[in-house]
């Protein structure tokens, strides 16, 4: 699609759908931490204007100009009451919607309540919609050096509910954190992965979708929350993510998410001419070959299947059997020296017979995190 921009005599540039389709959305992560105090439409329609803001080229006076007709197309609305449908979103946005933030100071925990877009203005004789943005909200929109996500605004076209935009902003911070650092360095192998894979307590969970007082009994919640608004993001966006539920006692304390990257034809094309990055996946999968090759020869390997922790599917996993000896075979190795292959298997048995399958499984994730919280009991013990 070709891209269309009006610029009109006084140098504003009205985005229309077709421009907007390649812009991202900018953000701090202290914003997508906070509480979004509004609907659905409300939130969509702040996060289309975020998306036009240039951090290059400011907007003056904090405005900018979208597409009225462009701007439904967006939202999907082609009924007859779009205008008047129009008209009620911006006076709930304006009237209701605000956020949440909420900051570590050095003198203790500080709170901002912003509405972020306190003026609209459009007309019934062109197309033009004016959107103001409060200079409040402008500190977490521009000069953004770091603690930032970005993404494609066309990821939120298709998602109807609230709390799947809330829950994709979310996720999005943390992927972009995994994939930044595991360009740049700078974080521990397991700290990368964190981010690919990060939890949330649910209490937190509520805050950020505002459900503190909603969805008391969990399965609702949990249905409502984290269910649904998944099924929308792994049918819409670039992601596709699953999840495991953490007890604390005999309540859910928290929720792990694993977050998957879809792949698309142009990923990695820009690196294709650059032979150390050729070399190096070139290395990483010969590493990860030779792996598969002694994971597969483990007796470990065939006790994880003797117990029902692994399965057909999972030896035919390149990436999950390299990660299995690399990982978690050491330190089974560690117990073994402790308490005999016995222990091992008496381990095993265990974590088997504690194994819930409600959520997609991260076998190696899984296992690791068991045989870490194991070791240290029994290296106590045998002092």
């Amino acid at each position: 699609m070709s891209s269309i921009a009006e610029k009109q005599e006084n140098q504003k540039q009205v985005y229309t759908l077709n421009e907007l389709e390649k812009r991202k959305v900018v953000e701090h992560n202290a914003l997508i931490q906070s509480v979004a105090k509004m609907q659905k439409t409300a939130l969509k329609m702040f996060e289309l204007a975020v998306s036009c803001i240039d951090t290059e080229n400011l907007p003056e006076n904090n405005t900018v100009y979208l597409s009225k007709k462009e701007l439904f197309s967006f939202f999907e609305v082609s009924s007859s009451s779009k205008h008047s449908q129009f008209k009620e979103a911006i006076e709930i946005m304006q009237k209701q919607a605000y956020f949440k933030i909420k900051s570590n100071k050095k003198l203790g925990i500080e709170y901002e309540s912003i509405v972020p877009i306190p003026y609209v203005k459009w007309n019934d004789y062109n197309d033009e919609v004016t959107i103001q943005f409060s200079e409040h909200i402008m500190p977490y929109l521009i000069n953004l050096k770091s603690e930032f996500t970005q993404y494609k605004i066309s990821e939120l076209q298709k998602l109807n509910s609230k709390y799947s935009i809330i829950l994709y902003r979310w996720l999005s911070m943390n992927y972009n954190q995994y994939e930044h650092y595991s360009n740049k360095g700078g974080r521990r192998a397991e700290q990368v992965e964190a981010y690919r894979n990060p939890s949330i307590t649910v209490k937190e969970l509520r805050e950020i979708t505002d459900t503190v007082n909603e969805y008391k009994h969990f399965p609702h919640f949990e249905n409502w929350i984290l269910k649904k608004p998944l099924e929308e993001i792994n049918a819409h966006t670039s992601f596709n993510v699953s999840y495991e539920k953490i007890k604390k006692g005999r309540s859910i304390d928290s929720i792990v998410f694993h977050i998957e990257k879809k792949r698309t034809a142009e990923d990695n094309s820009y690196k294709l001419e650059d032979q150390a990055y050729i070399e190096g996946k070139k290395a990483k999968e010969e590493t990860e070959k030779d792996l598969y090759t002694e994971a597969m020869q483990s007796p470990y390997t065939k006790l994880l299947s003797e117990n029902m922790l692994l399965f057909p599917n999972d030896f035919m996993d390149i990436k999950t059997m390299a990660g299995l000896q690399k990982n978690v075979y050491p330190l089974y190795d560690e117990l073994k020296e402790l308490k005999g292959l016995n222990g091992v298997k008496d381990h095993l048995s265990y974590v088997s017979s504690k194994q819930e399958t409600y959520s997609k499984r991260n076998i190696t994730k899984y296992l690791k995190k068991a045989i870490e919280h194991y070791l240290p009991t029994v290296k106590r013990q045998d002092l």
